[in-house]
């Protein structure tokens, strides 16, 4: 099947102011009709794969957001200024091979002498600071809200409701992990023996000729495992991972007698008890990789003949350590915004969330607080495959309280994109809204920096969110007088305006328009909003 692609305009009015803009023009979308350019479908290549995120839509027809496009053709040598983009998250490796160039460096604090040089209420805070102390692992806010009795007996019937399905559901999925892995690892023993072989390939298990009943089950159970993975020790490390994931929601998240927080020492419902944590935020454990891969994709150093290119050059990460293993506190949050916008961060990456906020308003006051100080917040949507305007799927932090106005215009909350152009170009697990997301961008298995200078995939709107992040850090970098709401419209106006119906929720019989699902109806693309920025940089267009 071929699908066709033509150019097309993002709007009369504002494509012709643009295009004076230069001699560079905005790419026009090329989704209205649907007939002159036909686009591959062939798979991506195992190079694409790792950049795809950078790709652009016309030229590689991968939706990426066109980064390569805008350092050939826009940004080459030039320099800019340099922006602090903070990576509030889990622990970060300070010491990766591709992030120990790109670090914030606190210069009026000095480093490992248990002082406050500069007054900031921070000891020892040289790349950020760890709100967390030496814990991890945690629980999600519902398990907590039952554990201490916090909030209204509504709010605590609803958090109960909540945690039983969810304890009932991770429990049963543990068990049904395990079952398989443990079919497959002894189909895979009983295969290797029968071939007399260590390693074999789907193409050896075809032409096993069984006349076993054991040997013809065990070749079976490997086919079907063919369509998850290309190879059974792949299957296997999956497995392993579900069943990882699934002991520790059991043990850690959904448990409603664990305490994660004892050994941080502070009482984390009280916004006033404060002076807790360290100026450490390095991950404490290697499987603490969320925030390394995060930052990787904001600002991993660029064409330095290692891993990855992060979307944004004349970068700062400053590491600000506040999400555990599970549900993160609205004080940590809180106190985590503050602390990026009194030490200088310019761009926040928020990819975290959760269902239930006891505490919201703490966090609604950090982001007016950021507004205020000229501060852009980068929000993912969430993964749950669902619609954050149905008040039945709250998620937590946002910028407005159910579908009601933005209490603040400096937040962007992001959906994710898969690397395929079609009806599945939205990721399955992605969470949609017409009112609550603004705009989709790369998340679905994007290759970055990992601890112990190494690399891997992750897929999320975890990993979406820093993409539209590296955006705004190339704009403020050669646009700094832009403020942080003419950023953030500048990314939604500039975006890719697709037209294609894609497929809700990995549900194939839900389906819909970005522009029905999200605020701007489109997906993010570097080179458009640089092109964009000059225009309203010199009073050509007024956003």
């Amino acid at each position: 099947m071929t699908i066709n692609l033509s150019k097309s305009i993002l709007g009369f009015s504002l494509a012709t102011l643009i295009m004076g803009c230069g001699a560079t023009n905005m790419v026009s979308t090329p989704i209205e009709n649907i007939d002159t350019i036909p686009l591959k479908i062939s798979e991506i290549s195992e190079q694409e794969k790792k950049t795809w995120g950078h790709a652009d839509l016309i030229t590689d027809t991968i939706p990426g957001m066109s980064v390569d496009k805008a350092y050939e053709e826009i940004i080459r040598n030039k320099k800019g200024k340099t922006v602090i983009v903070a990576v509030v998250d889990s622990g970060m490796d300070l010491k990766h091979e591709d992030l120990d160039d790109v670090l914030w460096v606190n210069t009026d604090e000095r480093p490992g002498n248990g002082k406050d040089d500069d007054n900031n209420g921070y000891v020892d805070d040289i790349h950020g600071y760890n709100f967390l102390g030496e814990s991890y692992n945690e629980q999600l806010e519902f398990a907590r809200i039952l554990r201490l009795k916090i909030g209204s007996p509504d709010l605590q019937t609803k958090a109960k409701a909540k945690l039983d399905g969810e304890y009932q559901e991770a429990v049963g999925n543990k068990q049904r992990y395990e079952q398989i892995f443990q079919a497959v690892k002894n189909s895979d023993e009983a295969v290797k023996k029968h071939l007399n072989k260590s390693t074999y390939t789907k193409k050896d298990v075809v032409a096993i000729k069984a006349e076993d009943e054991t040997l013809k089950q065990s070749v079976g159970i490997l086919m079907q495992m063919y369509n998850y993975g290309d190879s059974i020790p792949d299957v296997m490390e999956e497995l392993q991972d579900g069943i990882k994931h699934f002991t520790e929601q059991v043990n850690y998240n959904l448990n409603k007698d664990f305490n994660g927080r004892e050994a941080v020492g502070d009482n984390p419902y009280d916004i006033n008890d404060r002076g807790y944590g360290n100026g450490n935020p390095q991950n404490r454990v290697e499987d603490e990789s969320h925030g390394t891969h995060v930052a990787g994709i904001i600002a991993a150093e660029r064409d330095n003949g290692k891993g990855v290119n992060g979307v944004a050059n004349n970068v700062q990460i400053m590491s600000v350590r506040a999400v555990p293993n599970g549900d993160e506190y609205d004080k940590d949050i809180a106190l985590a915004i503050r602390y990026a916008v009194d030490n200088g961060a310019k761009i926040i990456n928020a990819s975290f969330g959760k269902s239930f906020s006891p505490n919201a308003d703490w966090v609604y006051e950090a982001i007016k607080y950021a507004a205020q100080n000229d501060v852009l917040i980068v929000h993912a949507a969430g993964n749950d495959g669902a619609d954050l305007d149905d008040p039945s799927n709250p998620n937590f932090p946002n910028d407005q309280i159910g579908n009601g106005p933005e209490m603040a215009d400096n937040m962007i909350t992001v959906g994710a994109l898969n690397p395929e152009y079609g009806s599945e170009m939205v990721a399955s697990f992605s969470n949609y809204g017409k009112s609550n997301v603004d705009i989709f961008a790369p998340g679905g298995k994007i290759y970055s920096t990992m601890p112990n200078s190494e690399y891997d995939f992750n897929g999320g709107t975890s990993m979406a969110a820093p993409a539209v992040a590296g955006i705004a850090a190339l704009i403020r970098s050669r646009y700094p007088k832009l403020r942080a709401n003419q950023v953030k419209n500048i990314i939604l106006e500039s975006g890719l305006p697709v037209k294609t119906a894609v497929i809700l929720g990995g549900d194939t019989e839900k389906s819909a328009k970005l522009e029905e699902i999200s605020t701007s109806g489109k997906i993010a693309n570097a080179y458009n909003a640089l092109i964009m920025a000059e225009g309203v940089s010199k009073g050509k267009i007024n956003l």
